[in-house]
């Protein structure tokens, strides 16, 4: 299995509306995963959306375990956020002009 993404420039506006510049001098930009098991329900178009939600051993991902997180879970994520994440575009109102996508209206956590 391979995965591919983009990488763009967002240096106007997801980086604090340009206050922090991506250093492109460490470009390539390089990731890799070592022992990595994809577990996952296969997409077979629309019949999937229901497959791959019904609660069975195979859809682990639908256990109760995985439906929320741990308090320490929480904590942990809080922590990197706080300590990581320069820009969250469900805080930046002059993007959106005040109309934020719908998605920013939702539980975070």
């Amino acid at each position: 299995m391979r995965v591919y993404t983009s990488l763009w420039n967002a240096d106007n506006w997801a980086t604090r509306g340009g206050l922090v510049k991506t250093d492109w001098n460490h470009a390539p930009f390089t990731a890799r995963f070592h022992h990595f098991r994809a577990r996952a329900c296969k997409w077979g178009g629309a019949k999937s959306i229901h497959q791959c939600a019904y609660n069975t051993p195979a859809n682990w991902w639908t256990s109760a375990r995985y439906k929320k997180l741990t308090h320490t879970q929480l904590e942990q994520l809080n922590w990197i956020r706080n300590n990581y994440m320069i820009y969250d575009y469900c805080t930046d109102t002059k993007r959106f002009n005040g109309q934020m996508p719908p998605e920013c209206f939702k539980p975070q956590f």
